[in-house]
């Protein structure tokens, strides 16, 4: 299935605009609108002009594993990826796990288009997931660097790697695309597109909407929302305008992950919510609001939400200023409005203690609606908007590249407590309003700047090598407009105010290739990068969500930011063979060393720091490096036109390199293996095309998973497999119907149970995780006009 091609080399180009132009131009160039009979064996392709491991999937190819489908999500099959939500689209953020080569999700930087989409924490403060940035359907490609990504990409926290997602461009005939997909548990999603083709002098455009739902598998809650994305293209000889737009509005109930630890008796594989039988979630509290002492944290909420609305716009333009030289400017702004909701019961973690704070000596569950229940909320804001700016020329053997990158953020949260009224009950649905308690607000205004210089030289005609540097400069002021009464947040008086500045001006790279052959080619790449402090106020690991301003001012006087040097080498092999059956084989090895420096985690702090920060609190600390070593191994047997088979086995050994001091205690990390990323994996996609007919099986290993930075507790490995069958529908094609077809998708075939994901415990012994959903069948029809 995976065709890591050479011949695919020039589509994707340093040099080039969007990879997704050479994939997605035309109606005759996408592999779906031409059916299943006539779609390439190959869905993946490696960015071979590259000097870093860099692997491309695009728009057919994503859509074939699901269609709707995360692109993040889409990206589980590729080496060295390991990615888990409860939901098979991938949708669902608040239990999404990504970990590449031991880097968590939170350390990889994204772009869409190369406007940043932030760090993809839950509860976003400085951007928004892929899947809201653009309609699965609309994307054009997404390219993958598991080591390092370009110097130009647009993020202060990638370094772990980049996830690059483009969207498609307009057809060049006008086309009404129509999808419709059904299947378990009440799916319904609806994708219509309409392109205008060409038009004017070099103009096309499209417009698409999408509307999902789907009902949740261990709850009755139903999770989707609505899409709108509208591009437009201008083509002439001086160069090329795109204008783009997304509107996303979005509720996903969330999972609740179930707790472990030898001290919890009940461990149910689910915790589902009792919405909406509120007769039943009455019933489950007793008369003062307790839960079951039986269910310990296990208990059972009302129910819990994600409601975000994102409206992104960017415009860019591609001036050819010569034949050797091109300068691109682009201006992007996005809004988010969301909020995270939590219906639950008053009388447990710690809430009874936070509620006499405000209202003393009264009655808790009347206060609260005399449900028994209260409703807590985080609500973001982000407005942000920025400037991209890259100019490159080729002059002799050189082709140089300068950009600059300019961002202004400001973005709030803040924490809410509202009733929950006994006779007028909420639902996931409602946007909670007038709050009994705003517990704190946070407002940061963040700057950031990013400079980057290189060069390539091609000093032999099969040789390339590539050197520069990029700067990240970071200039972050937090404030907390309102203050929790003390008591509030235990121990704190007063959450931290102030700024800090972040510069580190030369972050090098070095990469070179090497054209062995037209079929194969070796690479080697070195480079350093910066995860700039997180800016968010009362929550996370950052420096705003501290309980004093004694922390703060210590953490501005003595941390660092985490850095990474990434070395990476491989070898990048295509050969059209004549060996019976075998008809062809692709393939690429990565190998990988990174020193990974300066990690930050939130501690308890020992005596002495206790003294100058006055008090117990938790402080926010560089606690040691992390050594990994990996080998990625990638391979495509080609057998004729009919049938593929691709397989990659990977290998990562992320290894803490310290101890460290937490209160009095000497954690014993060092020698411990990073928790939450698994040692093996090995994925598997086979492909068979018979008459009309495509069937693809795919299989996903993951390897056992420590649950604790201690490494006395882990998760299980797991190996789920999923089908997909598609075709052509004949009968109804002819006249003003064009490409009709289906899909059927199978997830989770052998419907089996287990851990999915892992959140990793803070203290020895403590975890929790999400489990496996069960097996879901999904068709799809779709057909142009």
């Amino acid at each position: 299935m995976l065709a890591m091609a050479a011949n695919v080399a020039a589509a994707v180009a340093d040099m080039a605009d969007t990879p997704a132009a050479a994939t997605a131009d035309s109606a005759s160039a996408d592999a779906d609108t031409a059916g299943a009979a006539a779609a390439p064996i190959a869905t993946v392709e490696v960015a071979t002009r590259k000097t870093r491991s860099s692997v491309e999937m695009n728009k057919s190819d994503m859509q074939k594993i699901l269609p709707g489908i995360n692109p993040l999500k889409a990206l589980q099959t590729l080496p060295g990826v390991s990615f888990q939500t409860a939901d098979p689209w991938g949708n669902n953020e608040q239990n999404l796990s990504l970990f590449i080569h031991g880097f968590s999700g939170q350390q990889l930087g994204y772009t869409m288009d190369g406007v940043p989409l932030g760090d993809q924490q839950y509860g976003n403060y400085n951007g928004l997931s892929p899947q809201r940035a653009i309609t699965s359907e609309n994307v054009g490609s997404v390219i993958l660097s598991t080591g390092a990504g370009d110097l130009a990409t647009a993020s202060t926290s990638n370094l772990g790697g980049t996830i690059e997602t483009f969207s498609s461009n307009p057809l060049s005939t006008r086309n009404l695309a129509v999808q419709q997909t059904v299947g378990s548990y009440k799916t319904s999603r609806t994708f219509l597109r309409y392109d205008t083709g060409n038009f004017g002098e070099g103009n096309s455009a499209y417009i698409s909407a999408v509307h999902h739902e789907q009902k949740a598998w261990d709850f009755n809650g139903r999770q989707g929302g609505d899409q709108v994305n509208a591009k437009f293209v201008n083509s002439g000889a001086n160069g090329k305008l795109s204008l783009y737009f997304a509107y996303s509005d979005k509720i996903e109930p969330n999972e609740d992950s179930t707790v472990r630890s030898a001290s919890e008796k009940f461990q149910p594989y689910t915790r589902p919510f009792t919405y909406p039988d509120f007769q039943q979630a009455l019933g489950y509290l007793s008369a003062t609001g307790a839960t079951p002492a039986a269910d310990g944290n296990n208990y059972r909420n009302y129910y819990s939400d994600a409601q975000r609305t994102d409206y992104l716009t960017y415009a860019k333009y591609d001036w050819n200023i010569s034949d050797s030289t091109t300068w691109s400017n682009q201006i992007y702004y996005h809004n988010d409005d969301g909020v995270g909701v939590v219906a639950g019961p008053i009388g447990v973690a710690g809430l009874p203690a936070l509620f006499a704070v405000y209202f003393p000596g009264q009655n808790l569950k009347q206060v609260f609606g005399n449900s028994g229940y209260a409703t807590r909320t985080t609500e973001y804001e982000i407005n942000r908007g920025g400037w991209l700016s890259t100019l490159r020329s080729e002059i002799g053997n050189h082709n140089l590249q300068a950009g600059i990158w300019l961002e202004h953020n400001r973005s709030s949260a803040y924490r809410r407590w509202y009733a929950l009224d006994v006779n007028h009950p909420s639902s996931p649905y409602d946007r909670p309003s007038n709050p009994l308690i705003t517990q704190y607000g946070s407002e940061i205004d963040n700057k950031v700047a990013q400079l980057h210089l290189q060069d390539e030289w091609h000093f032999r005609p099969d040789m390339v090598l590539q050197a520069g540097f990029k700067s990240s400069l970071q200039f972050a002021d937090g404030q907390f407009p309102v203050q929790p009464k003390n008591g509030a947040i235990a121990g704190s008086t007063a959450l931290p105010v102030g700024t800090i500045d972040t510069k580190k001006w030369f972050l090098p790279q070095i990469g070179g290739r090497w054209d062995i052959s037209s079929s194969d080619q070796a690479f080697f790449n070195v480079q350093k990068n910066m995860r700039q402090f997180v800016t968010y106020g009362g929550g996370g690991v950052s420096p705003w969500s501290l309980s004093s301003q004694p922390a703060f001012d210590l953490f501005k006087a003595t941390a660092k930011p985490e850095t990474s040097v990434t070395y990476e080498a491989g070898l990048r092999t295509r050969h059209d063979l004549n060996w019976g059956t075998l008809s062809g084989f692709d393939g690429q090895l990565n190998v990988y060393h990174v020193d990974f420096k300066d990690r930050l985690l939130s501690i308890s702090p020992t005596s002495v720091i206790s003294s100058i920060i006055g008090g117990n609190l938790a402080v926010l600390t560089n606690v040691g490096s992390v050594k990994t070593n990996g080998v990625d191994l990638s391979a495509t047997l080609h057998f004729g036109r009919h049938f593929s088979l691709y397989n990659a086995l990977s290998y990562n050994d992320s290894k803490y390199d310290d101890n460290y001091t937490s209160g009095k205690d000497i954690v014993q990390t060092a020698g411990k293996k990073v928790p939450g990323s698994p040692e093996w994996m090995d994925k598997f996609v086979a492909t068979a095309t018979v008459a009309d007919t495509e069937f693809q099986l795919i299989g996903d290993y993951v390897g056992k998973r420590y649950a604790t930075y201690t490494n006395d507790l882990h998760v299980s490995s797991y190996f789920l497999m999923s089908l997909g069958v598609s075709g052509k529908l004949p009968f109804l094609n002819g006249g003003w119907v064009k490409n009709a077809r289906y899909r059927l998708n199978v997830s989770n075939l052998t419907d089996r149970q287990g851990d999915l994901n892992v959140v990793v415990g803070a203290a020895s012994g403590t975890y929790n995780t999400f489990p496996i959903a069960p097996r879901q069948g999904f068709l799809t029809l779709m057909a142009d006009f």
